[in-house]
């Protein structure tokens, strides 16, 4: 398979099925997708249509039935084994017994990154998300927000060029999550990471993406890609602009065109 110089993720004809005691699912179905570097690119769409499987794929977690994906011009396989990626769950999935710097210096253990390496990455990753001076706590010591990002932190302090973040912020309010979404707009500018974010809220999706991916369900595809032709720079009060707002309706008619919810 063929991509771009600047390719990061390249999918073609991309296939998963799982076989169920009710028969196939098809939980991708022929998704053609290209994440160039540096974008930030979130999927969105209603649960079932493929968003977490997606990256699921691209992580090695899961195997495609059909079809081509590369990272970076690797097998999902040697990028997991090349350790390329960052993978951020919906849940912090931080040890409890662990320090936060402890949590954060875990892959870099597995790796087995020198002690003093360890502590000058995790000293940088803990300045990127705001966290200096906690790395000390337990994870039980901070508030949901906080426990996210140290997991961000933990997933940049190998310096992976591609992050994946698999809806980081759903389960925190809506303040919480605008402060994170701010956040994560500047870590991203400071890093020129390649992000692949997997979000249910069009706000969010709109607020952080230079692209938009829309899925819909059974099976799984991608029904609509849309360029953001918002600026770099984006105050929160940018979702309250005409040109926000525009956004926002092409990625709702995409979803409603692509999924009927009275099915």
């Amino acid at each position: 398979m063929t991509s771009s110089d600047n390719s990061v993720v390249s999918a073609r004809n991309l296939c998963l099925t799982y076989q169920t005691n009710d028969g196939p699912v098809h939980a991708l179905s022929d998704v053609d997708l290209e994440v160039r570097k540096g974008d930030f690119v979130s999927f969105i769409g209603p649960s079932g249509c493929g968003k977490t499987t997606f990256l699921r794929v691209i992580a090695d977690l899961e195997r495609k039935t059909s079809g081509d994906i590369d990272i970076n011009g690797m097998t999902p396989e040697e990028a997991r084994e090349k350790r390329a990626y960052g993978y951020v769950f919906q849940a912090p999935a931080l040890y409890p017994w662990r320090t936060i710097e402890k949590n954060i210096a875990l892959p870099l253990e597995i790796m087995g990154y020198p002690r003093e390496e360890q502590k000058k990455r995790i000293a940088q990753t803990l300045d990127l998300v705001n966290l200096s001076g906690f790395e000390k706590k337990f994870p039980w010591q901070l508030s949901g927000g906080m426990q996210q990002r140290a997991s961000i932190a933990r997933a940049l302090a190998f310096d992976a060029d591609l992050l994946l973040m698999d809806e980081p912020f759903g389960a925190l309010d809506e303040i919480v999550r605008d402060h994170l979404n701010e956040a994560l707009l500047k870590l991203w500018a400071r890093t020129n990471k390649t992000i692949c974010f997997v979000t249910h809220s069009i706000p969010e999706a709109v607020y952080l993406s230079t692209k938009i991916v829309v899925m819909s369900p059974r099976p799984g595809r991608v029904t609509d890609v849309i360029e953001s032709t918002l600026p770099a720079e984006r105050p929160l009060d940018i979702r309250e602009t005409p040109e926000f707002l525009e956004i926002a309706r092409r990625v709702r008619d995409g979803l409603r065109a692509g999924h009927s919810y009275e099915e």
